[in-house]
């Protein structure tokens, strides 16, 4: 492009900033609200870290108007209390209350924060246990939850291979059919879950939208990187991967991405001290997890793919949840749980395509799937995950 080409495009941008801090600084809107009309207040209590020197709550304004926190009470008694910073909060400001509270080990507490209008906003902790701290003993228990949960189940499951190594084409189609089975029911749960959550967030994190724009973004995301595999593998650059590793790495990937998700729930359970749903959330999501080491088998059953490429897949499939575990126990952000999921869900659905296209190879997609071995797969899947997911829900 030529410099005035160049010129022409940004002036645009340049009028369009102008207009924007014009809108800022006259604020035409607060020309049409009604004299003595109210502000709109509307706090985000994020997250309550428990310590030994009290609770700590991490607030932020989700509401248009600035709004200042004036009174802090716990269980219906006022108390005295501490800011990281301005006790007024502009819209999206954030602050940090600090309350020398002496809560009780497994009791529930409601906080309390009154705004300068008398205006209260609530917190329940549920039961009240000291939260996890970045230290060697809590890394390595949610390292060590992770592994039980996300990496050996995902590389036990690999341990079908002799198996499928040995079917006929109609049983591969099966077992292709009901790797589908199993990744549709992780869609369907991921978009749960991540429509769920974005509905929870604050209304300035626009939810729905994060939500849609991650499954959308993972989705075209994977697609780039498939194609852009399988012309490496055609130029010799893979060191001969076939359309089969290419299509398993992603379909690990999408799986890694979900499990990612899983490991953000058991740690944010175990840290918001809800023991026995984390002891429940381990034992159902190993048992479900096993069934995802088939779903990375099935594109290279023919292919005798080494060793070494099984445990790579396993572990970009299993490992991720060490580290949502360790995001989920000390971080707890709602904010990147909804983007994770929306992540993951794109990427399934993207896989789904991927092996969707290849169980039909050149025949009609509807035509391929009404067949008895690719439909018995389809609802095998789907039912297996179920019942293995009533262990979480």
């Amino acid at each position: 492009m030529t410099r005035n080409a160049w010129l022409a495009a940004i002036a645009p941008l340049v009028l369009l900033a102008a207009l924007i801090a014009a809108l800022v600084t006259l604020k035409p809107a607060e020309r049409l609200r009604p004299e003595g009309m109210p502000a709109i207040e509307r706090l985000r209590i994020e997250r309550a870290t428990l310590g030994q020197d009290g609770i700590r709550l991490s607030v932020m304004n989700d509401g248009p108007d600035t709004v200042t926190i004036a009174q802090v009470t716990v269980d219906d008694a006022y108390w005295a209390f501490t800011m990281e910073g301005s006790a007024t909060l502009r819209h999206l400001g954030r602050t940090t209350v600090h309350v020398p509270y002496p809560w009780v080990q497994g009791e529930a507490h409601l906080v309390k924060l009154l705004t300068s209008t008398g205006t209260p906003f609530e917190h329940e902790i549920a039961v009240a246990v000291e939260t996890p701290r970045v230290t060697a003993t809590h890394l390595a228990a949610f390292a060590m939850i992770g592994l039980y949960v996300g990496v050996l189940p995902v590389l036990l499951g690999l341990c079908w291979y002799p198996v499928l190594a040995r079917l006929e084409r109609a049983g591969l189609d099966a077992v292709i059919a009901l790797t589908i089975g199993l990744l549709a029911f992780l869609f369907v749960d991921a978009t749960r879950e991540g429509l769920e959550g974005a509905s929870a967030l604050a209304d300035s994190f626009q939810g729905t939208a994060m939500f849609t724009g991650a499954t959308v973004a993972a989705f075209l995301g994977l697609e780039v990187l498939g194609q852009r595999l399988r012309a490496a593998r055609a130029s010799r650059v893979q060191d001969g991967r076939s359309d089969g590793a290419v299509l398993a790495l992603l379909i690990a990937m999408g799986i890694g991405l979900h499990n990612f998700g899983e490991g953000l729930a058991i740690g944010a359970a175990f840290a918001l001290g809800e023991a026995a749903l984390g002891t429940l959330l381990i034992v159902g999501f190993t048992l479900h997890n096993t069934t995802e080491g088939l779903a990375i088998l099935a594109p290279v059953a023919k292919e005798r793919p080494p060793l070494r490429l099984l445990i790579e897949l396993g572990l970009i499939g299993g490992v991720p949840t060490i580290a949502g575990a360790w995001f989920g126990g000390f971080v707890s952000s709602p904010a990147v749980a909804v983007l994770c999921l929306g992540l993951g869900a794109g990427a399934i659905a993207q896989v789904l395509y991927q092996l969707a296209r290849q169980i039909a190879g050149a025949r009609p997609l509807v035509e391929r799937f009404a067949t008895v071995p690719v439909m018995s797969g389809l609802a095998a899947g789907f039912m297996v995950m179920y019942a293995t997911g009533m262990l979480v829900g």
